[in-house]
């Protein structure tokens, strides 16, 4: 989801990227699904657009309390379900079309309590949902080594070892300034027009606490699962890993190919689940950026369903990044 305007420089919420998803699923009808409402940008973009009716996921309360206010006007056109996107299929079945914008959402971020922001005092929570192991349950827990990984493998942060041993040296933490104070005294104090020092281990812990490339692997099969023939998937992605995965999803599932009869005329036949409309991703324009800094990062891919049946996709095909579960690594629930 688009950053705040907090910890951005930018201005208050707005969906990232909406003009050239919808110019791409154009023309808008019929039923979709928003798998992370947060703060509903992209469903009353949706709605306003002309569907029918958006099925609006999210696995936060507070996404499922806002939309009961907005949401109103659109009436029965606006249906919520609370829950991960990567179970979609339990809320609706043949859908015509399903848009994801992943990380976190902004209402998240602006709210200290909620725990992801190292620009705010709040407790060291970051669950989206809202339950099941905090991110100070796993700083406090599991090895450094571990630690360190965490913040490697799902942050990319090249001086992981170094942040793991202040951290479990300074343990125990419950607050997210202390944290970030810390990494930013092992990196050194960050620079105007840099991004913060804790910005990508905070990232990593996020990641980590909420499962969120195993949801993005999940949901894409079951996008596949519940769109209908002519249907789109639309997703929006801010860090390199999340658009790697979904570009080796359209890689492997994206029908590309052409075959030629015997008379030399060329003809199209679908042979794989899914048409990619967007050979290359789609990133903000020059009008965007201006109205809206903080879409800089941002990166738009779409595909439109074929009648071919859905099939799975392995992990590692996608160039998922994992860690094997250990003891002390707390379970998600």
């Amino acid at each position: 989801m688009a950053r705040p305007a907090a910890e951005t420089g930018g201005a208050p919420h707005v969906p990232v990227l909406l003009r050239p998803l919808l110019a791409a699923v154009a023309p808008v009808s019929g039923v979709w699904i928003d798998g992370t409402l947060g703060a509903g940008g992209y469903a009353r973009g949706l709605l306003e657009a002309g569907a029918d009716k958006v099925i609006g996921i999210d696995r936060d309360p507070l996404a499922h309390e806002m939309a009961r206010d907005w949401g109103a006007e659109y009436g029965d056109r606006l249906s919520l379900w609370q829950g991960n996107f990567a179970q979609m299929d339990k809320a609706a079945e043949a859908v015509d079309g399903v848009v994801l914008d992943l990380g976190v959402s902004s209402m998240q971020l602006d709210r200290a309590e909620r725990g992801f922001s190292f620009m705010r005092d709040g407790p060291l929570d970051m669950r989206m949902g809202q339950e099941g192991p905090t991110a100070a349950d796993l700083v406090n827990s599991v090895e450094e080594a571990e630690l360190a990984n965490i913040l490697f493998i799902y942050g990319e942060e090249r001086q992981s070892r170094r942040i793991a041993r202040a951290i479990v040296q300074d343990r125990p933490f419950d607050r997210t300034l202390p944290l970030a104070e810390l990494i930013e005294r092992v990196l050194g104090r960050t620079k105007p027009g840099q991004a913060h020092a804790a910005t990508r281990s905070f990232q990593a812990l996020r990641i980590a606490v909420n499962g969120e490339y195993d949801a993005l692997w999940q949901g894409l099969m079951a996008a596949e699962r519940v769109l209908k023939p002519g249907g789109h998937l639309a997703v929006v992605t801010f860090h390199s890993v999340e658009d790697r995965m979904v570009k080796r999803f359209f890689q492997l599932h994206g029908d590309k190919k052409t075959h030629v009869n015997r008379y030399g005329d060329q003809t199209h036949e679908a042979t794989d689940p899914f048409t990619v409309l967007t050979r290359k991703a789609v990133g903000p324009d020059a009008e965007e950026l201006a109205e809206n800094p903080r879409s800089r990062s941002a990166k738009l891919r779409v595909g439109r369903r074929t009648d071919i049946p859905a099939r799975p996709v392995e992990a590692a095909e996608l160039s998922m990044p994992m860690m094997k579960q250990t003891p002390q690594t707390p379970r998600r629930r």
